[in-house]
């Protein structure tokens, strides 16, 4: 078994500005958050695949700062691959109407870490238009 747990292998993936999940080979279901074995069949057959960055609001949360610091949105997420994701969205959406839109991952780095954020889609499409990247 390797000295580096599934959770530490995420860290570093981000930190190399990759959004990586787990699949198990044989189920080829995605597991999220990382762990060592597949919820269920407790397969320990895990592999690290890219994932797609995509995915739609199933929640929102704002959450309101202390003046004059900016509200921020904690949004789960249903990624296209199957788990669902709670992150931060990197724009201040109107609440309604934000439940169902279309966005994409964006690695960030927040007190010198590397955070796993979203960007609603249209703002993420003229970013990668901009940068040709997911960071």
């Amino acid at each position: 078994m390797s000295d580096v747990h599934p959770d530490q292998e995420f860290a570093s993936f981000l930190a190399a500005g990759r959004f990586m999940l787990q699949r198990a080979r044989n189920s080829g279901h995605y597991v999220f958050p990382p762990r060592i074995a597949e919820p269920g069949s407790g397969s320990r057959d895990l592999e690290w695949v890219e994932a797609s960055g995509c995915g739609v609001v199933y929640s929102l949360t704002v959450v309101a700062q202390k003046p004059p610091a900016p509200d921020s949105v904690i949004v789960l997420v249903d990624l296209d691959e199957g788990p669902r994701i709670l992150s931060r969205l990197n724009q201040t959406p109107p609440t309604d109407g934000a439940i169902g839109a279309a966005v994409r991952a964006r690695i960030v780095t927040h007190e010198g870490e590397p955070l796993l954020t979203f960007d609603l889609v249209d703002f993420a499409k003229a970013r990668v238009a901009e940068s040709g990247a997911l960071r």
